[in-house]
């Protein structure tokens, strides 16, 4: 099926396959193919349509589910295959304290020094507050570790030698910082720091084995693309959104035009970027030169989704003119840059009971949703119709934000080719 989807007469959807980019999570994928499952039911509720999700066999090679739809007397299977990059968390996250505290150091220093951090809080405000909570965060835990330790010091030295006191005061103080490590699942600072600190460890340039994962995937794409889908649909959430778009620029850049000509609708839906936290970075040439790609693909559909209660991602931020790497000549297209509306989209009663909980924000764009508008992530990647269709006339939001911010403007595009 030729990728003719911008136009008029948009044919409905059969057939499917959705790639999903989690963000950086160390939990594998049945935690993700529970959610939807389980939000599916609640949409059925409210949307009147039904959703019957499946698992896959125990043998399948890759991770994955299906879903029948029944959307608008319409009928739709979609297949999702999970697209794992959780060994790669789980291997970037320091395993001491004391690896985690220069970890901190380090990551600190580097968006400080290269200008990254007050650039970024230009762009937006309350990524700036989420990305110094872990320093602040571990700084404090630290202190009371410290105070703990000096003040058992000090009561146990009037009793006792000054190497015992010291000795005890040491473990206190070791103890104290074992204690809030553990408490971690609450605090999420370890989480957040080892996040930002995998964003920032090369300067922005992606780690060889991020790399590799990025052309494992593009492999799988592109080997969908010679499938019979009416579309292919990649999906990157939080910082698998920078993932999602490195990933779909690989795969154009390999396949020739007549293979482009030929095959399904290609569409990409980046959930909660937080695009800016590595391409503000000097040596992220690489995904500038994605995003600069993939912002004048007319063989494309590309759809940006955030929300302005979201303090974890970049909300209403186009990642390509942030970035400053957004063509000049008029050529852009891409991306389509909207509102989640949570303020209209979600139960009031509900928003206010996630207002202080930034993590739960942060996934409920793979929610259902009280009131859906035309954001409905069930719709989009279990309905009838493709991205393009159904966002065929739509704007960007007029408060979208395509000021240039970052300094760092050098673009290396990846030179891998599997043709």
């Amino acid at each position: 099926m030729a990728n003719t989807d911008q136009g008029t007469g948009h044919k409905p959807v059969r057939k499917r396959k959705v790639f999903y980019i989690p963000g950086y999570d160390p939990i594998g994928p049945r935690r993700y193919r529970e959610l939807y499952r389980t939000e599916a039911k609640r949409q059925e509720q409210i949307s009147g349509y039904e959703l019957n999700v499946k698992g896959r066999a125990k043998g399948d090679e890759n991770y994955g589910w299906d879903v029948n739809a029944r959307i608008d007397g319409q009928e739709t299977d979609t297949s999702f295959e999970f697209l794992l990059w959780s060994d790669v968390v789980q291997d970037s996250q320091s395993r001491t304290i004391l690896s985690t505290f220069l970890l901190l150091v380090r990551t600190a220093w580097i968006y400080l020094s290269t200008g990254a951090l007050g650039r970024i809080g230009r762009t937006r405000r309350f990524p700036v507050f989420v990305a110094l909570y872990p320093v602040f965060a571990l700084t404090l835990q630290f202190n009371i570790a410290l105070v703990s330790g000096y003040s058992i010091y000090v009561i146990v030295n009037l009793v006792m030698s000054w190497l015992f006191a010291l000795g005890f005061g040491i473990f206190i103080f070791w103890m104290t910082l074992q204690i809030f490590r553990k408490l971690d699942t609450s605090f999420f600072a370890y989480y957040l720091m080892h996040d930002y600190g995998f964003s920032a460890s090369k300067m922005g340039k992606n780690p060889p084995e991020l790399e590799l994962k990025i052309t494992l995937f593009a492999t799988s794409v592109m080997a969908a693309l010679d499938e019979d889908w009416d579309e292919v649909l990649i999906v990157g959430h939080s910082s698998g959104a920078h993932i999602a778009i490195s990933v779909l620029s690989d795969v154009l850049r390999a396949m020739p035009r007549s293979r482009l000509e030929s095959a399904p609708n290609i569409s990409l839906l980046t959930l909660g970027h937080v695009v800016p936290m590595v391409s503000f970075l000097p040596k992220a040439e690489r995904l500038r030169a994605d995003l600069h790609s993939l912002s004048k693909r007319k063989c494309i559909t590309w759809v940006d989704v955030t929300a302005p209660t979201d303090a974890c991602c970049f909300a209403l931020c186009d990642p390509a003119a942030v970035s400053g790497v957004a063509p000049d000549d008029g050529t852009q297209m891409w991306p389509l840059v909207l509102s989640a509306a949570y303020n209209r989209t979600i139960d009031p009663k509900r928003m206010d009971e996630m207002k202080t909980d930034y993590f739960k924000l942060h996934i409920l764009y793979l929610c259902a949703l009280d009131k859906p508008e035309q954001y409905d992530y069930f719709r989009v990647t279990a309905g009838p119709e493709t991205l393009g269709a159904r966002f065929d006339g739509y704007k960007s939001s007029p408060k979208t934000n395509r000021e240039t911010m970052s300094t760092f403007h050098s673009m290396k595009a990846n030179t891998w080719i599997n043709r």
